[in-house]
């Protein structure tokens, strides 16, 4: 594609993604100093829904983007105009504040980036069955009860309080806490929970009993978050565009965002570093075919754990949407490995 047709396609796009409305020749024209006529600019976007950039929703309309013109819109176009240093201080304060945890980091992560962007934000947030263990510990409290800390190596931490007799003491349990770090500490939630534990126990003596209440305490604090969960931001947003005021179009929308199994799907599939763009068809769900799809990855050493995006029409403001989606897993990325 020659230089001008371009500039023509790429004014074109940013202009029905301001407005909404299908473009002509004379807007281009008359917004635009190409230093060519109204006629020239006619004759070029022509050439353009020839080759299947552009395309007219309507007899004697004006033309609107294809998923071919968006996808090189995307791809060679677009201009990548920085966040401002207030929307970056507004992310890190939020992401910050909420570092104890990667839970509570994403939830407020989706309900950000839906606030920025003004699009359904989605976020799947791994699944301890990756995660390693940092440390356990038996704490007692009053009387004969103790209190169960698990932490993990991305900042997760589970409390959980046991009855256990009263002839243990606190070196007992200091003994069982050293007994379960230098076993446990470093392996995956996977990894231990598949017949690791059982070959401790001959470690423990006397104590053996204790074990395995803590071992099946742990068992159960975790069971809950074993599976990864799925967030959502702003789901009412996408009743703000006009592309879907259709009552159908609505309902597939609203079904798919009640499905937490798809959506793990829609965020996972090829998982990769960096910010994918699937617009259109080129999302796997059938019932995103009218949608964008912004998604980055978060990591933890090195490794992907989870996957954040939104969710708007074709007709999507890309470059602010891979602007903010980006930051914010920068941020939950550095934030996550400093815990």
């Amino acid at each position: 594609m020659d230089e001008r047709k371009q500039q023509i396609l790429q004014a074109l796009i940013q202009d029905y993604i301001a407005t909404g409305d299908p473009v002509g020749s004379r807007t281009i024209a008359r917004k635009y100093d190409f230093g060519v006529s109204s006629a020239t600019i006619r004759n070029e976007m022509a050439d353009l829904e020839e080759m299947g950039f552009i395309e007219q929703p309507y007899t004697s309309a004006g033309r609107v983007p294809s998923q071919t013109g968006y996808r090189y819109y995307v791809d060679f176009l677009m201009k990548r105009r920085p966040l401002s240093g207030d929307v970056k201080k507004q992310i890190k304060g939020s992401i910050v504040d909420k570092m104890r945890e990667t839970d509570s980091i994403i939830h407020v992560a989706s309900k950000l980036l839906s606030q920025l962007t003004s699009y359904t934000a989605l976020a799947v947030a791994p699944s301890f069955e990756k995660n390693s263990l940092r440390y356990i510990q038996l704490l007692p409290i009053e009387g004969n009860k103790i209190v169960l800390v698990i932490v993990l190596d991305n900042g997760h931490v589970e409390h959980r309080t046991m009855d256990v007799p009263d002839s243990l003491k606190g070196e007992d349990f200091q003994y069982i806490s050293s007994i379960l770090n230098k076993n446990l500490k470093g392996l995956s939630f996977a990894q231990w929970k598949s017949g690791m534990l059982q070959g401790i126990n001959f470690e423990v003596g006397y104590q053996k009993k204790l074990l395995n209440q803590v071992i099946l305490m742990i068992e159960s604090a975790l069971k809950k978050e074993y599976e990864s969960k799925v967030y959502l931001g702003g789901t009412l947003n996408i009743l703000n565009q006009p592309e879907f005021k259709d009552v159908e179009k609505v309902k597939v929308i609203m079904e798919l965002l009640e499905e937490d199994k798809i959506l793990k799907e829609v965020l996972n599939t090829d998982q990769k570093s960096g910010v994918t763009v699937r617009i259109g068809t080129e999302n796997v769900h059938e019932g995103m075919k009218n949608c964008s799809l912004v998604t980055a990855t978060y990591e933890l050493n090195g490794r992907v754990i989870g996957t954040l995006g939104v969710l708007g029409p074709t007709r999507m403001e890309y470059s602010n949407a891979f602007n903010i989606v980006e930051f914010i897993t920068m941020a939950i990325t550095e934030g996550i490995n400093k815990l």
